[in-house]
């Protein structure tokens, strides 16, 4: 469990800082220590976009391992800064990507424990917290990170990422190494590198968008999970270890008086913000329509009494624009607010350039607007506050409503056994491509993402607990991670840090304790989280149905400009998606003949095939 310090303390200013970390290791011990050196170097220069202002280098002292830095200060590059760091001891090593919120407090029960420190920056608190307690240090952070620690007396490497997967971190192990990165495509620079992509790893991202868990396109490569962490020593590589748990309550009726909640969820937020702020870089939000950041925002000027820039993306002509209820919001909170309108077709117009630079496949179509505001934010700022895992702590998603009103209808086939909520929920309600999809795509459904499917229905229909903190859990194992995945890619490009007060570790486990009454009431979703906007913005406001931060997938425009780029790519005969769907099914789908086929069927394989041509990978 958690370890979180009370109060809320006074930050002094800190750089900020953007980075990229990567590694090499060689397990047994039979590499060349100046070949370790450099693949380590190859890969750090793949991602010093992430990190253009300062690189370091180290290696281990048997010479096995080597370790990989590159770091983006924006003001007050410091020497003590400067990564990979030792602790004051010089028993262990680290790089580190993130940002430690509560590194202050941290560090001052280090200092009553007699550790000195000759710097200002969370990373050497990071360091000297694991020295002296080991890999249980990581379960007192509150942040975002990806880290890897070197044990110098243990010979003893540690990989480690933040509860949510707010920070990328992804590896490898072939020919008796273990490789790591920010980016998966640092990996495929080391030599020998096994870079097959097979027909399993494309139908499991059409089915989820993205390849869920610890899968990425490639077949031996893996994403470290969030809340895991993994040790490697000479001659082995131990399974990866959880070290945090998201679990939702079994409780069907609330704990506590509603208005009791309300008050600890605010002042909860209010310290989670107040943490996220701190910068000595200016500072502004995402704003949307909706309860997640506008409740933030209204936090910030009415509560810590703080002016904020915010910014916001809407399209033309388009009903599900909330570009004007933001602008609204803006108004009413008194902040300094700037939009853009983009065309419907923009979507198409920009897909070539984004997916060549996904560091992997992404078909969540809000890549485009997060890019594009992550663009107009960072001409003003360098730190967006924003909304991401409300829907998914709170209940917010309108999947979830349409899901419990589904069982509602179904309870004499429920009896029958002949319904599950684990094959209602994992349908076309979640899934871009659904079972009858991609049987008509494959032919069949390939064995891989049948069975992953399998496991996840039946994890869900296997619990006892009210429904929706069954698909709570569910969307922070697999739907949240692509959220953030997609956060992290689009702001990085415009070298714009985002940070999210809902996924404070206190706020988490205040969420996974709610009842389900507390969630979803009057026909709404974040009931509880309603409440607490209603004290500082317009009821009526509130209380408007979510339009998303995304297009109509039923735009004809968009839809048949998707067509057109595909079936250019397959007329000139160099189309990648062949290599995995028979040219006769992909054409049923491009003749506008497959079954409930929308927009986001046809984004989700044009992303697929210009990533595909722009990547190396082999069958």
């Amino acid at each position: 469990m958690y370890v979180i310090m009370g109060g809320l303390p006074l930050y002094p200013l800190w750089s900020y800082k953007m980075c990229g970390i990567a590694g090499i290791m060689s397990v047994h011990g039979n590499h060349e220590p100046a070949w370790l050196k450099q693949q380590a170097n190859r890969m750090v220069e793949a991602i010093t976009y992430r990190g253009p202002d300062d690189r370091g280098l180290w290696e281990s002292d048997d010479g096995r391992c080597v370790l990989a830095h590159c770091r983006l200060s924006i003001l007050d590059i410091s020497p003590a800064g400067h990564q990979p760091m030792h602790d004051a001891q010089q028993r262990a090593c680290i790089v580190f990507n993130g940002e430690i919120y509560n590194h202050l407090e941290l560090g001052g029960r280090l200092k009553e424990a007699g550790i000195s420190f000759t710097g200002h920056s969370d990373t050497e608190i990071l360091v000297n917290g694991l020295v002296r307690e080991g890999a249980d240090f990581l379960t007192r952070l509150e942040g975002m990170f990806a880290l890897a620690y070197y044990d110098r007396e243990r010979r003893e490497l540690l990989l480690a990422r933040d509860p949510f997967g707010e920070k990328p971190l992804y590896y490898a192990e072939f020919d008796g190494l273990l490789v790591f990165a920010s980016e998966l495509a640092a990996l495929t620079l080391v030599p020998g590198f096994p870079a097959r992509i097979t027909v399993d790893t494309v139908a499991h991202y059409l089915a989820f968008q993205h390849p869920v868990g610890e899968r990425t396109l490639y077949q031996h490569a893996r994403k470290l999970l969030p809340g895991y962490l993994m040790r490697a020593v000479t001659g082995a590589v131990s399974q990866a270890e959880r070290y945090f748990h998201f679990i939702c309550a079994g409780d069907h009726m609330p704990s506590r008086p509603l208005e009791e909640q309300v008050d600890q969820l605010e002042e909860l937020l209010l310290r989670s913000l107040s943490r996220r702020l701190v910068a000595d870089v200016p500072v502004g939000a995402f704003l949307s329509g909706g309860v997640d950041s506008s409740t933030a925002v209204a936090l910030i000027t009415r509560r810590l009494q703080q002016p904020i820039r915010t910014f916001s993306i809407g399209f033309a002509q388009a009903p599900e624009s909330e570009h004007e209820e933001a602008r609204a919001f803006a108004d009413f909170l008194g902040t300094e607010h700037t939009e853009q309108l983009l065309r419907p077709e923009a979507f198409v117009e920009q897909v070539g350039d984004l997916a060549r630079r996904m560091d992997e496949p992404n078909a969540d179509t809000s890549c485009v607007p997060t890019y594009m505001v992550s663009q107009l934010a960072r001409q003003q700022v360098t730190v967006a506050i924003t909304g991401d895992g409300g829907d998914e702590l709170f209940g917010g998603y309108g999947r979830y409503l349409q899901t419990l009103a589904a069982a509602e209808g179904r309870e004499q086939q429920m009896q029958a056994r002949s319904w599950h909520l684990g094959r209602e929920y994992y349908s076309g309600r979640i899934l871009l491509y659904a079972d009858r999809q991609l049987e008509q795509l494959f032919g069949r459904i390939p064995s891989g993402t049948g069975d992953h499917l399998m496991a996840q229905r039946r994890r869900i229909d296997m619990d006892s607990r009210p429904y929706l903190n069954r698909l709570r859990e569910a969307d922070v194992a697999n739907y949240l991670p692509l959220v953030l995945a997609k956060v992290d890619r689009m702001s990085m490009l415009h070298s714009l840090e985002c940070r999210t007060p809902y996924l404070s570790t206190e706020v988490v486990q205040f969420a996974a304790g709610l009842a389900q009454s507390e969630l979803i009431a009057q026909g709404q979703g974040k009931f509880l989280l309603r409440q607490l906007a209603k004290r500082y913005l317009p009821a009526e406001w509130i209380d408007r149905p979510k339009k998303g931060f995304s297009i109509d997938p039923f735009n004809q425009e968009a839809k048949q400009s998707a067509i057109t780029q595909l079936r250019q790519q397959a007329s000139s005969g160099q189309l990648c998606l062949h290599q995995f769907i028979a040219p006769d099914r992909l054409r049923v789908l491009l003749d506008n003949q497959f079954d409930g086929m929308t927009f986001y069927h046809v984004w989700g394989l044009l992303v697929l095939e210009i990533w595909l041509q722009s990547h190396d990978f082999r069958l």
